[in-house]
Parts: structure tokens; C-alpha cells; sequence
């Protein structure tokens, strides 16, 4: 009989060590979980980035391979964006067969502002990027902030096809007369 006492007692846990146990698998969760929150805040900050830019890059790279006209439409209003084909000359308008994807951003990733290379800027009205077969028709830069308020730069360049993004909010060069410039000037909100 006092073996089997014996037994029962090195095989079962006491309360004070039950509790310790659970307070210090709290702990590996509580810091577990700070982790993963702070990890997924700055990927939500990525991936939205990531996607936006891509949606930049398939309507440059489409429009070089295809021949086909498309357009960005970056909104700092409603912190949207989409890609659509240009399929009519009326650019104002389009068709929702006519877009091709889509996207919001979110908490962690806002728009500030857009500033076009010709040094028109918008922070209420929607921007039109539109890309043909020789690249894009104008280049410029979209401001945003993530969710610790640090600034993004996203840079669409006009003469290599190139979108890029750096952090601080960079100042373009710009030409000193707009009446000189050997290119178009953006389209906003139209």
C-alpha cells in the first residue's frame, strides 16, 4: 500500500506546480501571439503594396506584349484601385467587362498622394497611369503611409516601364515650364 501511494504521488502534479506550468505556457502565448500580430501587421502592409504594384506591373508588361491600351485608376478618396483595358476613345467612362482586377487599401496601407512627373498632384481626385505599347504615358509617384505612419514611395517610371517602391516621400525632378514638355499631361479625375 505505501508503494502504490508512492507511485501515485511521481506520477501526478501538485497544484502550485499545475499552476506554474500553465502561467508560463500563458506567457509563451501571450508573447507568441504579440509576435505574430506585429508580423502580420507589416505583411498586411506588404501583401497590399505587393498586389498594387503588380497590378501596375501586369498593365505596362500586358500593354507591351498585347499592343493594347490599359489604365490604372489609383483613387485616394475611396483608397482604391483598378486595372481596366481601354477598349473605347471615350476615356472617361469605361465598362465593367472592361476591368480587368481590382483592389482596396486598407488600415494598414493608405494612399496620400499622387504626384505626376509633369508636377500635377491630386490628393482628392482619381489618377489615371495609362500604359501603351511603349510603356507609360506619364510617370509620377504614389505616397502612402502603413500603419505606423512611416511613408512609402511607389515610383512608376515612364522611360524604363519600371514600378518601384522606397521609403521616404522622394521630391521629383521636374521640368522648370510645363509648355516645354515633350510628353502629355496626366488625367485626373476624368
Amino acid at each position: 500500500m505505501a508503494q502504490s501511494r508512492l507511485q501515485f504521488r511521481t506520477q501526478g502534479f501538485t497544484l502550485i506546480e499545475m499552476m506554474l506550468t500553465l502561467s508560463v505556457l500563458a506567457l509563451f502565448v501571450m508573447l507568441a501571439n504579440t509576435s505574430v500580430l506585429s508580423r502580420v501587421q507589416t505583411y498586411t502592409f506588404k501583401a497590399q503594396i505587393q498586389d498594387f504594384i503588380s497590378t501596375m506591373q501586369m498593365a505596362v508588361m500586358s500593354a507591351a506584349e498585347t499592343g493594347r491600351r490599359y489604365e490604372v485608376i489609383v483613387d485616394p478618396v475611396n483608397q482604391t484601385y483598378l486595372l481596366r483595358q481601354i477598349t473605347t476613345s471615350d476615356l472617361s467612362s469605361y465598362e465593367p467587362e472592361d476591368v480587368i482586377c481590382d483592389g482596396e487599401f486598407g488600415r494598414a496601407c493608405r494612399v496620400d498622394k499622387i504626384v505626376f512627373d509633369d508636377g500635377e498632384s491630386t490628393t482628392q481626385e482619381a489618377a489615371k497611369f495609362r500604359a501603351g505599347h511603349r510603356g507609360w504615358a506619364y510617370g509620377g509617384q504614389i505616397v502612402f503611409y502603413d500603419e505606423d505612419d512611416r511613408v512609402f514611395t511607389v515610383l512608376v517610371n515612364r522611360l524604363n516601364r519600371r514600378i518601384e517602391i522606397v521609403e521616404g516621400d522622394l521630391e521629383l525632378l521636374s521640368p522648370k515650364g510645363k509648355e516645354d514638355l515633350p510628353f502629355p499631361t496626366p488625367m485626373l479625375g476624368r
